[in-house]
C-alpha cells in the first residue's frame, strides 16, 4: 500500500506487528495488515506529540518571576478558554477549562499542520493534500468524543434518571414527544461538529489548490494566511459549541 508520508510509513513500521492483531481480534481488520495506521490517524498522533513535547518543555521553564514567551502564550491561551468557559457555563466552567482548551489547541494544530507540506494527507480524489480535520474520520472523532464529554458531565450533574427527566422537559404529556427531540438534538450536534469543521477544512484545501493553480505568484501567500485565520476560528468554533452543550446539559431547571 503506497504512503506519501514518511511518518506514517514510520509508525506502521513500528507498530503494525501489534495493531493488526489486535484490530483483527476486534472485527475491524485493516486492509492491508503492514498498514494498519492511516494518514489521517498518524497526523493526529503527530500532533499529540507535539503538545506532551510543549507541555515538558512549558514545565521546565515554569517561573513565577520571570516567565518566558511559551509561557505568557499558554498563559493567555489557558485564560482565554476559561473566560469563554465561566462566561458560558457559569462560575462552574473552570472545572470543563481542561477538556475545552485541550479541544482548542488539538484541533487548532491539526488544522495548521497542512501547512508543513511534508504533514499535508494525501486525497488524491481530488490531488490535494489537506490537515487531517479535511477528513470526516477525523472530525467524527473529535465529535465524538465532546458529545460524550458534555452528556458524561450531564450524567454526572443529574445522575441517569435525573439527566433521563432533564432531557423529557418540565411537562409530562409531552415528555415522549421531548425526549425524541432531544435524543435526534444530540445526535444532530455531533453531526453538525463533523460537518461543520470537515467541510472548512476540506473546501479551504480544494480553494487553495485550484487559485494556486492558476496564480501561482502572490496568491499561494494570501491563501496561507487565509488558511491560518480559518483554522483558529474553527478551533474556536469547536471549543465553543461544546461548552454551549456542556452549559445546556448541566443547567438546572428552575
Amino acid at each position: 500500500m503506497e504512503h506519501e508520508l514518511w511518518f506514517t510509513v514510520l509508525l506502521n513500521k513500528l507498530l503494525a506487528g501489534v495493531l493488526s492483531p489486535l484490530l483483527a481480534a476486534i472485527g475491524v481488520a485493516p486492509a492491508d495488515p503492514a498498514y494498519p495506521i492511516p494518514d489521517y490517524v498518524a497526523m493526529e498522533f503527530l500532533v499529540v506529540l507535539l503538545i506532551v513535547a510543549g507541555a515538558l518543555v512549558l514545565r521546565s521553564q515554569l517561573s513565577v518571576e520571570k516567565p518566558g514567551k511559551f509561557q505568557h502564550i499558554t498563559e493567555e491561551v489557558f485564560g482565554f478558554v476559561q473566560a469563554t468557559a465561566e462566561e458560558i457555563i457559569g462560575p462552574d466552567g473552570k472545572r470543563y477549562t481542561a477538556m475545552l482548551a485541550t479541544l482548542f489547541i488539538f484541533v487548532a494544530l491539526c488544522n495548521l499542520l497542512s501547512l508543513v507540506p511534508v504533514f499535508g494527507v494525501p486525497i488524491p480524489q481530488f490531488k490535494i493534500e489537506v490537515s487531517p480535520t479535511g477528513l470526516k474520520e477525523s472530525t467524527l472523532g473529535f465529535a465524538t468524543a465532546a458529545f460524550l464529554f458534555y452528556n458524561y458531565h450531564g450524567i454526572r450533574q443529574h445522575g441517569a434518571v435525573g439527566y433521563l427527566k432533564h432531557l423529557c422537559g418540565p411537562m409530562l404529556f409531552i415528555a415522549p414527544l421531548m425526549f425524541l427531540i432531544e435524543v435526534f438534538s444530540n445526535l444532530f450536534r455531533m453531526l453538525s461538529l463533523t460537518v461543520r469543521l470537515y467541510a472548512n477544512m476540506l473546501v479551504g484545501g480544494i480553494l487553495e489548490r485550484v487559485f494556486g493553480g492558476l496564480v501561482p505568484i502572490g496568491v499561494p501567500v494570501i491563501f496561507m494566511a487565509l488558511h491560518i485565520f480559518v483554522s483558529l476560528l474553527q478551533a474556536y468554533i469547536f471549543m465553543l459549541l461544546p461548552a454551549i452543550y456542556i452549559s445546556m446539559a448541566v443547567a438546572e431547571e428552575h
